[in-house]
């Protein structure tokens, strides 16, 4: 069985604590043709998990979720967080330390909820799964700079964070239009393999109609929804083309095969291992 849908997930944010509820979380799923079925933001654990049971229907999906899904590590960066920087710190990416002590730990409670509910985590070891409910971490930065769709050859797009050349006062007025010129590039999608078609969508369709907000709510609501867009499109990349297209970092990892802490993210050839990048 042939995987039928790719989900993407945005749920890097802490869980617990003071916070009267928790973030939004962005969220999407497209099929092969590149059609997206649903999209739209959860609040919660719980809600994300109501959210999946409604759209991973038919047994055969793939959701690739921005959050670590799997922290053995008691202190320190995750070996597959520090190969980020080592492979795309050129391009300006690197990636948040993740351990055990760590606030930010949704996706492995996510993760632990959805394997009671039969999803199996995979690390992307032994390539791209060919059915069944399965999940995978990933980065949306990775594949801004690893796939060349999005034409980022020399650094990520600046719609996060400020750049110290940026004044503050300017600040979110770049950012919202760098946004819109990401969204310019993600409709160019269209035509790719996978594709990725924005317009299929009321709620996707929106980024295409509307330029993005300067407000910060409003922006990073936004911001969410454009990320789970891209974690859909990258399942769907590493299932299309597995190894060819991506890299798995974390990858020699001792543990068991299907349980190491991975990111699975698209790759160019000088962002891979030995390429002297």
């Amino acid at each position: 069985m042939e995987t039928e849908r790719f989900i993407g997930i945005d749920l890097a944010w802490a869980h617990g604590g003071a916070r009267a509820k928790p973030n939004e979380t962005g969220v999407a799923a497209v099929d092969r043709s590149g059609t997206v079925l649903e999209c739209g933001w959860t609040r919660g654990i719980e809600e994300t998990k109501s959210w999946l049971a409604r759209t991973a229907v038919g047994g055969s999906a793939l959701a690739f979720v921005d959050a670590p899904l799997v922290v053995d590590n008691p202190a320190g960066q995750r070996p597959c967080e520090r190969e980020v920087g080592q492979r795309y710190g050129r391009w300006k990416v690197s990636a948040n330390s993740t351990n055990q002590n760590s606030p930010r730990l949704a996706g492995v409670l996510l993760r632990e909820g959805l394997q009671e509910s039969g999803w199996v985590y995979d690390d992307g070891r032994d390539g791209p799964p060919t059915g069944g409910m399965v999940m995978s971490e990933c980065y949306p930065y990775t594949t801004l700079v690893g796939a060349s769709e999005f034409g980022y050859d020399q650094e990520r797009p600046t719609y996060k964070r400020r750049p110290v050349r940026v004044p503050t006062t300017r600040w979110r007025a770049v950012r919202a239009a760098e946004c819109d010129r990401l969204i310019a590039r993600m409709a160019g999608l269209a035509t790719a393999d996978p594709p990725l078609l924005l317009a299929s969508h009321p709620v996707s369709r929106r980024l295409l109609d509307e330029p993005s907000p300067q407000r910060a709510a409003d922006y990073k609501h936004r911001e969410d929804l454009i990320d789970a867009l891209l974690c859909a499109w990258t399942a769907a990349l590493w299932s299309r083309h597995g190894p060819a297209r991506c890299q798995v970092l974390g990858a020699d990892s001792p543990v068991p095969p299907g349980r190491a802490a991975t990111i699975i993210a698209p790759a160019r050839p000088e962002q891979r291992r030995g390429s002297g990048a």
